[in-house]
């Protein structure tokens, strides 16, 4: 298997999961983000603890993507992409799931699926 070059879209997704890590933070503070993502500008004590907790848990993802790139990069395709394609497969079935649950979040549905679901697509289109 040829190695993936830099700047490959199979590793676009971790710049995204990053970005969704400081998003709750900082952004996360002002009612328009919440209004967005949830279509309500709540900010009960539970919705707090929610935010830090989303927080880690894309942190912990984003971490996973980097490093399955940098797997990748090194030298240890198989190890690289597997991790890449399951962190990948983990958001698409979670932001199925957030959809499933509640209709009304399909916009952080569509954020958490999307980007991952188009990185396996150019995966499976450059292999």
């Amino acid at each position: 298997m040829p190695e993936t070059p830099p700047g490959d879209p199979r590793a676009d997704p971790a710049p995204v999961r990053s970005g969704a890590v400081v998003l709750p933070g900082p952004a996360g503070r002002e009612p328009e983000f919440w209004s967005f993502l949830t279509g309500s500008t709540a900010d009960a004590p539970e919705v707090r603890l929610w935010r830090v907790n989303v927080g880690f848990y894309n942190l912990f993802l984003a971490l996973g993507l980097i490093a399955g790139v940098v797997s990748l990069h090194t030298g240890d395709v198989d190890t690289g992409r597997s991790l890449i394609v399951y962190v990948c497969v983990f958001m698409i079935a979670a932001g199925t799931v957030l959809f499933v649950s509640d209709r009304r979040l399909w916009r952080g549905s569509l954020g958490q699926a999307v980007p991952p679901d188009i990185a396996l697509a150019a995966h499976a289109l450059l292999d």
